[in-house]
């Protein structure tokens, strides 16, 4: 019998799908643009390089406002849906949907234990819970540790054959066309969800725009203090799941999924086919394709906790992942920008802009700025001051200093809405962090046009805390 088809999307909606990188025509208007680019830099190089400046800029300028307008809206009364307790104890088991469960595993047998011991914690009733664990056909070693396991009600394996791409979404769109809940979840191998989450959500839905078909709750780590990078990478998510994310969800705008703990409805999920498996941020890119199907998503008012990656190799391999996705669903969902911004809108269509192709374009242009600078303070290149003419150079000198402080100030205080209170002055140091986003981003974009499907896994397990 013939098993689910893991790439529906790239068969069905081939528009959708990031199976072909570039279109013809975008090569083409690529092409144009570089050549363009060029052909200025070499008729005319102050002209050309002004007006690059200028670009660059008021990108700079743009994004700063912008994040700090999303921290200012992150207080919002409508930035997340809030739980009380007492509505949690209104619900009575019986009455509780079934909720799928899918957890996609590769290589980790040191985590199963800990894995099935998180998803037991979860307050929700044995029976309702349908748990997968998702494993790839050919990794004996988690498979073995499974195998070794006594596993509760609820839980089963389910295989991914071996086949290309080999890519999380492609075994999670197994998963959803096995589920059998009402609702279902993306948990990842070390996450550990707060035990009332799935009744949180059951109620969030409920009290839901009929819209509302996903609910996003909030990533944070377990081990921000493991060493300076782990200490970096919290402020960052801090920043990003408890200010940026709720801020975008005060404006009704488009949001882009976190890879984890995001719940759906799931015939809906459904009907959009699941996931793009030739996409390696596939939550970012399903993030966009419910804003244009109709659907919404919302922020959750709950955690999960993850295992920050401690090791600067492997973070730098999931950061150039991340950014590679990123590209890739700009790419996309740019193949049509008339029909993107009718199904959009304007404002969510600018959004768009700014959150995914402008978050890679930054970290490109960064350590070109960063050279200028570093050229006019240090070895006072008189030359580089032609490319910065009146205006220019006041907004430029605006992002030197109060942007800069801007980004740093954000991350402390998404630290100190953490309480992690003494992680608030390695979040004012952050820019030698920004610093690796950008090794990751250039890498991202060599690895997009030699490599676009390769999925450099996280490795964990590296915290031997609890």
């Amino acid at each position: 019998m013939k098993g689910p088809d893991p790439l529906l999307l790239s068969r069905l909606r081939p528009e959708w799908s990031a199976h072909i990188p570039l279109t013809m025509a975008q090569k083409v208007v690529g092409l144009l643009i570089l050549a363009g680019v060029i052909t200025g830099l070499v008729l005319a190089p102050l002209a050309a390089g002004r007006v690059l400046v200028a670009i660059c800029t008021v990108y700079y300028v743009a994004f700063t406002l912008y994040k700090f307008m999303l921290v200012r809206l992150s207080v919002s009364q409508s930035a997340e849906i809030r739980v009380p307790i007492e509505r949690l104890a209104e619900l009575h088991d019986e009455d509780l949907p079934r909720y799928s469960i899918l957890v996609p595993l590769y290589h980790e047998p040191e985590t199963v234990v800990r894995l099935v011991e998180s998803i037991q914690a979860l307050d929700y009733p044995a029976n309702r819970k349908d748990v997968q664990l998702l494993l790839e056909e050919d990794d004996g070693e988690t498979r073995a540790a499974v195998a070794a396991m006594w596993m509760p009600p609820g839980f089963r394996v389910t295989l991914i054959p071996r086949s290309h791409p080999r890519t999380k979404p492609k075994a999670c769109n197994i998963g959803l066309a096995l589920a059998r809940g009402k609702y279902l979840v993306i948990y990842d191998a070390e996450d550990r969800p707060e035990p009332d989450q799935l009744k949180k959500a059951v109620i969030g839905f409920r009290q839901a725009d009929d819209r509302v078909i996903c609910l996003q709750s909030k990533l944070n780590y377990y081990n921000p203090r493991q060493n300076l990078l782990t200490r970096w990478f919290t402020a960052e998510y801090s920043a990003w799941f408890d200010l940026f994310l709720p801020g975008l969800a005060a404006l009704n705008a488009v949001i882009p999924l976190g890879g984890t703990s995001n719940h759906f409805i799931t015939r809906p999920l459904r009907s959009l086919l699941g996931w793009d498996a030739y996409n390696v941020t596939e939550d970012c890119d399903l993030g966009i394709r419910i804003y244009r199907a109709g659907y919404r998503t919302q922020m959750l008012d709950t955690t999960t906790w993850e295992e920050a990656c401690g090791r600067l190799p492997f973070w730098i391999r999931q950061r150039t992942r991340w950014l590679k996705g990123y590209l890739q669903t700009y790419l996309v969902h740019m193949r049509q920008p008339v029909r993107l911004l009718r199904e959009l809108g304007l404002s969510n269509f600018l959004h768009f802009q700014v959150l995914i192709g402008g978050l890679v374009f930054g970290f490109v242009i960064n350590p070109l700025f960063w050279i200028m600078t570093l050229l006019w303070f240090v070895f006072r290149v008189e030359s580089l001051s032609l490319l910065f003419p009146g205006m220019v150079f006041l907004m430029g000198a605006l992002c030197l200093f109060a942007g800069n402080f801007t980004f740093a100030y954000i991350g402390a205080v998404g630290c100190y809405r953490r309480a992690c209170y003494d992680l608030v002055k390695y979040a004012l140091v952050a820019p030698v962090y920004w610093g690796l986003m950008s090794v990751s981003a250039w890498r991202a974009v060599w690895q997009f046009f030699r490599n676009p499907f390769l999925w450099e896994k996280t490795r964990h397990g590296f915290f031997a805390g609890t």
